[in-house]
């Protein structure tokens, strides 16, 4: 929320990944920035790889600056969790005049990926 409120919105996405890096650096979180997701075909890594936009501690953040988010935006969210396996994925939106944000869980067993609400509890 701090770096909405201090750039506002509708810049580009890599302003506000910087911005957020520092930001979460600061309050001496652990944080990478555009962390490589590799990829593989038939056992052989690829030379194309993904670019994660934050990793902060077991979360994946993928940042956003558009009017809308998309099923598109939260598919790709979805498949960085499954690469990873990590447990919580955070969608968030810079575009909007305020700040938009969706939370989500990875489930290994069932490799699904559902909505959760400010509670952490699932959305149906």
């Amino acid at each position: 929320m701090e770096v909405h409120r201090e750039l506002g919105r509708g810049l580009l996405e890599p302003v506000y990944n910087e911005a957020l890096y520092w930001e979460i650096v600061d309050r001496n979180i652990r944080c990478e920035r555009e962390k490589h997701l590799p990829c593989f075909y038939k056992n052989r890594q690829l030379e194309k790889y993904y670019q994660m936009d934050l990793v902060v501690d077991d979360v994946i953040v993928e940042l956003k600056s558009v009017s809308e988010l998309t099923s598109a935006h939260r598919e790709q969210l979805f498949n960085y969790l499954r690469l990873t396996r990590m447990p919580i994925g955070l969608l968030i939106n810079f575009g909007q005049a305020k700040l938009q944000g969706e939370r989500y869980a990875y489930f290994k067993d069932d490799n699904e990926c559902v909505l959760l609400d400010r509670n952490m509890d699932f959305v149906y």
